[in-house]
């Protein structure tokens, strides 16, 4: 008989439930769990450590990826995925609190950036070359989100029980009266920690939330409909629309909301108890929701107290169709947010493979040969086959080459004819072999997907190799002691290790047995003897498999009451 793996509940005792206190580095499936790729590096690195990014949609279907630091603003290149400085050309450096993130928002081909502490930023798709201060003078804000048509601003530092919306369709309008710009005062329910936008907004208190419905041709622009009372956001940065759903961390657990409902609770009696002993309060911040547009899940990172300063160590996992959870333990990084993977063509993969240098000059190699300065030919050897690209002036030496190392800085290019002067510019490819991203995760256009900044400032994607994946039972119990002589892990993965956790009574600190491989039969031997049996498996990092259904005790046998 299999024992299936049970719903993850690391809140509640799991003696003779149908539940597991463990389910690590897995994603739920129907018919149990299923493994969790590592991450992958995609970007070049930022400059600095990561505190928001943005996925913006420009009208002729290509994106613009925006991140930010504490003290910049980037936009990424979707040629070589490098990171240009977009920060404000007047006002200087930002200074994001260490408190804050930035937040960005989308109206029209209108990008807006906000962090709490320094005034409003714009980016105009298609034409702005750098962020600047939004027109129309808003108010500082530390969030922002669009509903309907405007943009909504809250977190205000002037006022912080206010939210201030834009004239309709127009970012820059910020004339109260105008254009249906205006803002809303609450006496009631605490400060403002944010709005949840999209045809209709949700305000979140510290104690309340309210509707935000548009009323066209009105004198009132927005109505505001008291939804829930003792009930708020306790971490803004939680907040994560998926679909018709809105996902938040309140103060009693994570919740969920849709249109027209009241919030309900999803970790209650399942995982609150257990996250909220683990978090590390002093790093709210690093609690941040995302959605994954491609499945049912959504996720939250968190630092736990034992984690390193500055990165979430942890990931809850919930999938709201199956309505099941999972914790992440095997991905730490810096942000999480859904960003898109730009087209990139076969020409373009040389750019960002790793290995990848930039031209600093082209002249005759003193044999008409055109010979080339990068920043370090290391690991290149004679022989090579490079593509270079966008050198101007020189562009003779754009093409596919066999090289001859000089030096550590030089190389020639063989069969080549040095004509023009160098002016600027150029990359030598990388080595394709070198990428930690398959060519299976580079579509040939525009795709969105979870996205996780790592700790060295690369966004990357889940695509690496299977995390090591840990699956408990239930604690099973009878009236009498059992001896387990063997399992047979129901898994289509061929590396399962086995162990065995018991203990008597319920009073004693369980024990876990050593490990048993799976054989060639299927089977993990184990002579263990007790009253109460959880049986865990585990699944090493980089075994290929795709499900995990649970265990058949193969051999048992009853031995006693004592």
């Amino acid at each position: 008989m299999t024992i299936p793996w049970g719903a993850w509940k690391p809140d509640v005792s799991d003696y003779n439930g149908d539940h597991t206190q463990r389910a690590e580095n897995v994603f739920p499936r129907g018919d149990g769990y299923g493994p969790v790729p590592d991450l992958a590096a995609f970007t070049q690195a930022l400059p600095a450590a990561c505190r928001g990014a943005f996925l913006a949609l420009n009208t002729d279907g290509t994106i613009a990826i925006f991140a930010g630091t504490a003290t910049k603003l980037y936009k990424m290149s979707n040629t070589d995925l490098s990171w240009d400085d977009v920060t404000r050309a007047s006002g200087g450096d930002y200074a994001v609190p260490a408190a804050n993130q930035w937040q960005f928002a989308q109206l029209g081909s209108v990008v807006v950036a906000v962090n709490g502490a320094d005034a409003v930023q714009a980016y105009t798709l298609g034409s702005s070359t750098d962020f600047a201060a939004l027109a129309g003078s808003p108010p500082i804000a530390a969030y922002v989100t669009v509903v309907n048509e405007f943009v909504v601003l809250s977190g205000l530092s002037s006022n912080p029980f206010r939210i201030q919306w834009s004239a309709r369709s127009n970012a820059a309008g910020w004339t109260s009266g105008t254009d249906e710009s205006d803002f809303q005062d609450f006496t009631d329910g605490g400060v403002v920690r944010g709005v949840a936008g999209g045809e209709f907004g949700l305000v979140f208190h510290d104690n309340a939330m309210r509707n935000m419905i548009y009323q066209p041709g009105s004198a009132v622009v927005f109505s505001f409909d008291r939804i829930a009372e003792g009930k708020g956001l306790r971490a803004p940065y939680s907040l994560v629309k998926a679909g018709e759903r809105i996902f938040f961390k309140s103060a009693s657990g994570f919740e969920m909301v849709v249109p027209g409902g009241q919030p309900t609770p999803i970790g209650k009696e399942r995982f609150d108890r257990a996250i909220d002993a683990d978090l590390d309060t002093g790093a709210m911040h690093l609690l941040v929701g995302a959605y994954e547009p491609q499945s049912s899940r959504v996720y939250w990172t968190y630092k736990s107290t034992t984690g390193t300063s500055g990165l979430f160590d942890r990931i809850v996992v919930w999938d709201y169709v199956l309505e099941r959870g999972a914790l992440i333990t095997g991905v730490s990084g810096e942000y999480i947010t859904s960003l898109g993977t730009p087209g990139v063509t076969l020409e373009g993969l040389d750019s960002i493979a790793p290995g990848s240098q930039t031209v600093s000059g082209a002249a005759d190699n003193g044999s008409g040969l055109v010979r080339l300065t990068v920043g370090s030919t290391s690991g290149w050897t004679t022989g090579d086959i490079k593509a270079v690209s966008g050198v101007t002036g020189t562009t003779e030496a754009n093409g596919n080459w066999t090289i001859t190392v000089i030096d550590g800085t030089n190389i020639d290019l063989q069969g080549s004819t040095f004509a023009n002067v160098y002016v600027s510019g150029g990359t030598v490819g990388g080595s394709l072999d070198a990428m930690a991203v398959t060519l299976d995760d580079i579509p040939a256009s525009f795709a969105t997907r979870l996205a996780v900044v790592s700790s060295s400032h690369k966004v990357g994607f889940l695509s690496g190799a299977y995390l090591e994946a840990t699956l408990e039972t239930a604690e099973m119990a009878g009236g009498r002691r059992v001896c387990v002589n063997a399992v047979r892990p129901d898994t289509d993965a061929a590396t399962v290790y086995s162990s065995l956790v018991t203990r008597n009574k319920l009073a004693d600190l369980p024990s876990t047995s050593n490990e048993a491989a799976m054989d060639a039969n299927g089977f993990a031997f184990h002579r263990t003897d007790a009253r109460m049996v959880k049986y865990r498996n585990r699944i090493p990092a980089g075994t290929q498999w795709t499900f995990s259904i649970g265990v058949e005790p193969a051999v048992t046998v009853t031995t006693g009451w004592r």
